[in-house]
Formats: structure tokens, C-alpha cells, sequence
């Protein structure tokens, strides 16, 4: 027991430097998507095992800053490259909007690069909901047309501007915000980030689509509404059965 608390506290002093670093250790680092090495593990494993893996890892000087990096003769030009925001998202959605994603999933270049963009795309009166990104702030673009944003400050502030073709808005990381065309036309925006994969959690979506669910009575304590109404926005919000 002595020697298992003794290899857990070696894992916590050494985790910062076996996880993750937040500084380049070499010029390019292009994520290896295949590896697998980050996705969680399902299967249910003992302590002994934990233990072994983490000594495993130590031993063999295993380096996460994000993905594991691909072998540099397997790098090329393709890895540093991507055309989907080139073209509109469709917006044929209850929302009116659409987000095109390019972070590191998409480029595996940007690994531990620290940058990402995304393309967003809204109908008229199309609707980019209330999100946060939990790893990122966000700075946005205006392609075409105009938009109303604004984020709330953890004191409750809404700040909040209407930006058109060229100009810019900051939504600080963490914060609440969101989007909207309020005009006759079509709209779109570049949204750039720092972090190769910012993350994005939409209030509604988290609270009300969530697997397994939110308990109701949790819900309907929080917003001061019936059973009725909390079961009404869920079915609203259902992702669409897979076929």
C-alpha cells in the first residue's frame, strides 16, 4: 500500500511534464489522430493496474501536449492544411446557424501550436445560442452582414455591440456569449481562438440534451418552471435518432 501511494505521488510531481507542456519542445509536433493515446478509457481497470501503466509511461518518456506527435517521416504537407471555410455551412437548422470548425482535429499541424479558427455561418435572424469555450478566449471577424453579440461577466454584466462587415469583438475565455443576425440578410464571421481545441458548450444543449439527463428536479429548481415545461424543452432539444 506504501509503494502505491509512494508511485502516486511520484505520478502527481512528474504529471505537468508527462501530460502536457505548454511550451513547444520541438519545431513542429503534427498530432498522430490515430494513436488513440487520448481517448478515455472504458474499460474498468484495478488500482495495481493504474499503477503499472503510469510507471509505464513514466519509463518511457511519454509526452502529451495535446496528441502524441506523428513521426516526422510521416509529416506533410497535408497535415498544415485545410479548405472548409472556404464556403458557407448550410443553416437549414432551428438555430439559423452554422459552425465550421478548424482546430486541430481537423489540422493536425496545430498541436501544441496553441491557435484555432472557426467559420460561422447565420441565416437572417440566425441564432449562434448562449456558449462558453471552457480552454479558450475568442476573437471575432465579420465577413458579411451584421451581427449583435455579447458576453456576461461573472458579475452579471451583459456587454454587448452591434459589429458589421470588418470589425471585431473579444469574448473573453470562459464567459457566456453569443451571436445573432438581426439583419435581412445572410451573415458570416471568422472566430479565431488560442487553443488548438477551445471546446464549446451551449447553455441549453448542456442542460437540457445531456446523457445521461439532468434530473428534473434539479431543473425545475433552477429556472422556477414545472415538470411539464423542463420536458417540453428536452424533447425540443433531442439530438435526431440514429438510423
Amino acid at each position: 500500500m506504501e509503494i502505491k501511494s509512494a508511485l502516486l505521488f511520484l505520478l502527481a510531481i512528474v504529471s505537468d511534464t508527462v501530460s502536457a507542456d505548454p511550451d513547444l519542445l520541438q519545431d513542429i509536433c503534427v498530432a498522430d489522430l490515430s494513436s488513440g493515446i487520448t481517448k478515455p478509457i472504458k474499460k474498468k481497470i484495478s488500482s495495481d493496474q493504474l499503477v503499472l501503466i503510469c510507471i509505464l509511461l513514466i519509463f518511457l518518456g511519454v509526452k502529451l501536449n495535446g496528441y502524441p506527435c506523428k513521426e516526422s517521416t510521416k509529416v506533410t504537407a497535408s497535415d498544415f492544411f485545410f479548405n472548409g471555410l472556404a464556403k458557407p455551412g448550410s443553416t437549414n437548422n432551428s438555430m439559423g446557424s452554422v459552425v465550421t470548425p478548424a482546430n486541430v482535429q481537423k489540422i493536425p499541424g496545430l498541436n501544441t501550436l496553441g491557435v484555432s479558427l472557426s467559420r460561422v455561418d447565420y441565416a437572417p435572424n440566425g441564432l449562434n445560442p448562449p456558449h462558453t469555450h471552457p480552454r479558450a478566449t475568442e476573437m471575432v471577424f465579420v465577413l458579411e452582414g451584421q451581427l449583435d453579440v455579447g458576453f456576461v461577466t461573472t458579475s452579471n454584466i451583459l456587454i454587448s455591440k452591434t459589429i458589421k462587415k470588418g470589425e471585431v469583438f473579444v469574448f473573453p475565455k470562459g464567459l457566456v456569449h453569443y451571436q445573432k443576425n438581426n439583419g435581412a440578410t445572410a451573415a458570416a464571421a471568422i472566430a479565431a481562438f488560442n487553443s488548438q481545441l477551445p471546446g464549446t458548450q451551449s447553455l441549453a444543449a448542456t442542460l437540457f440534451s445531456a446523457t445521461p439527463s439532468v434530473p428534473d428536479n434539479v431543473l425545475t429548481k433552477a429556472f422556477q418552471v414545472g415538470t411539464k415545461e423542463i420536458e417540453k424543452i428536452k424533447e425540443r432539444l433531442a439530438p435526431p435518432p440514429k438510423n
